[in-house]
């Protein structure tokens, strides 16, 4: 009995060896000074303001400046396709949601998104 305790107890010790600590969360403050993360909060900003010129300037900025998540190079690569189908860009719109599939396997658009009848055809077409 003592053995098989002892020997638990060795293989706890060996893994605890093992184990990382966790990483400190991220803050949204820490995310927004990162040049390529800001420039993607200006560029929907911007997009929401139907300022799409600026927007468009900014999206291009975040991924260029290389976006970490890819979530947020889909979203960026998303409002870009909406900029382009809206500017009457479909190939660029197609490529942009293509994009966007491409970087995140994941990627959708919501239900009223997928429905909107400038950008929602050219993103059906989308496998």
């Amino acid at each position: 009995m003592k053995f098989l305790f002892a020997a638990a107890a060795f293989a706890v010790f060996l893994l605890a060896g093992c184990v990382q600590p966790p990483t400190a969360p991220v803050g949204l403050t820490e995310v927004a000074e990162r040049p390529a993360e800001r420039a993607l909060l200006a560029g929907i900003r911007a997009y929401d303001d139907g300022q799409y010129i600026e927007a468009e300037k900014q999206l291009d900025s975040a991924l260029a400046a290389g976006l970490g998540s890819p979530r947020d190079r889909a979203a960026a690569h998303k409002h870009l396709a909406f900029i382009y189908c809206t500017s009457n860009r479909p190939t660029e719109c197609e490529g942009a949601f293509r994009a966007a599939k491409r970087v995140d396997p994941g990627f959708t658009l919501s239900k009223s998104e997928a429905g909107h009848p400038v950008w929602g055809p050219v993103y059906k077409r989308i496998p």
